[in-house]
C-alpha cells in the first residue's frame, strides 16, 4: 500500500555524545502547518541505499507534536547507510519520509507508568515525556507517578539529561533514574542494569500501596482487549535489554498486556 511522502528539511542538528557519535535532529515538514502523530510513533526514512534501490529506515520519533516538527535521535554506525546519510546532514538538507507509524504508545486512561530506556531508546520515551509534563504547559500527567528509569554504560551517553533533570525539579511525581553498567568510581549515581532498579521501583511501590506480589492473575472472564492495569511499563531498547526487564516483571506476576515494548534490534 502506497504512503504518502513528505519532504523533512533539517532546521538544527546537535551532537549529544562524541564518544557515541550520538546526533539530536530537529525536522520542519514542509507544506504543512502540522505533522500530526503521537508521542511514540516512529516515522520512515525514505532513500535510495548504497546500491541505488529504494528502500526504508525506521526511527522512533523523539519529541511530542509541536506544529509541523518533529525530533530524532540516533547513533551513527559505521556502516549503516541511513544512519550516516541523517548523521551527515547540514542544515536546510531534505529527507524524504513516511508515516506516522507504530503502536508504541501510552495506553488510555493514563496509569502509573514505569518507562525503560537504554542509549536511544530513550527517544520516543522523551516524547512521552515532553507530552506529559510540558515545561511552561499545562501538566497532562493526572498526578500519576512516572519513572524513567534510563540506563547507559557511560556518563557521556546519558542523552538529553538536563531535559530530564529540568522536568524532574518542576514534577514531584515524575522520576528520573539513570543508571550506569560501566560506572567509574567517581560516578555518585545508580549503578548496574535497568532491570534491578525497575524490581526495586515494583517492590517500593508495592509495599507502599500494600499490595501483594507476586500480582493477583486478571480474572479469566475479561477478555484480553478489555483488561485494564494500575501501572503500566513502556520499554525500548535492544531485545536483550527488554527480555531481561520483562522477565524480572513477570516474576512480579505482571501480565504481557502491562508491558509494552518497542525493540532496536
Amino acid at each position: 500500500m502506497l504512503r504518502e511522502l513528505y519532504t523533512a528539511r533539517l532546521e538544527r542538528k546537535q551532537c549529544l555524545s562524541e564518544a557515541a557519535q550520538c546526533f539530536h535532529l530537529e525536522f520542519v515538514v514542509e507544506g504543512e502547518e502540522e505533522f500530526s502523530f503521537t508521542p511514540g510513533q516512529f516515522i520512515s526514512v525514505v532513500s535510495n541505499d548504497a546500491r541505488g534501490k529504494p528502500d526504508t529506515r525506521a526511527y522512533s520519533i523523539a519529541s511530542a507534536p509541536r506544529d509541523n516538527r518533529f525530533d530524532l535521535c540516533l547513533n551513527r554506525v559505521e556502516s549503516g547507510y541511513f544512519s550516516n546519510l541523517l548523521c551527515d546532514l547540514a542544515a536546510g538538507a531534505a529527507i524524504q519520509i513516511e508515516g506516522p507509524l507504530g503502536f508504541f504508545t501510552l495506553r488510555e486512561p493514563l496509569t502509573d507508568s514505569i518507562l525503560v530506556a537504554t542509549g536511544t531508546g530513550v527517544a520516543p520515551l522523551r516524547g512521552f515525556l515532553q507530552r506529559l509534563f510540558p515545561i511552561g504547559g499545562p501538566d497532562r500527567s493526572g498526578g500519576k507517578e512516572i519513572w524513567l528509569v534510563y540506563g547507559t554504560r557511560n556518563e557521556s551517553e546519558i542523552y538529553y539529561r538536563e531535559e530530564f533533570e529540568t522536568i524532574a525539579a518542576h514534577y514531584a511525581n515524575f522520576h528520573y533514574v539513570t543508571t550506569l553498567s560501566r560506572a567509574p568510581e567517581s560516578w555518585p549515581g545508580l549503578r548496574g542494569y535497568v532491570q534491578d532498579h525497575v524490581a526495586q521501583i515494583v517492590g517500593d511501590r508495592a509495599a507502599r500501596l500494600g499490595q501483594p506480589l507476586p500480582a493477583p492473575r486478571p480474572d479469566p472472564a475479561i477478555p484480553p482487549a478489555q483488561l485494564r492495569f494500575d501501572i503500566y511499563a513502556y520499554i525500548c531498547g535492544l531485545s536483550e535489554m527488554i527480555g531481561a526487564v520483562r522477565e524480572r516483571l513477570a516474576g512480579f506476576g505482571w501480565h504481557r498486556k502491562q508491558i509494552v515494548t518497542e525493540r532496536y534490534d
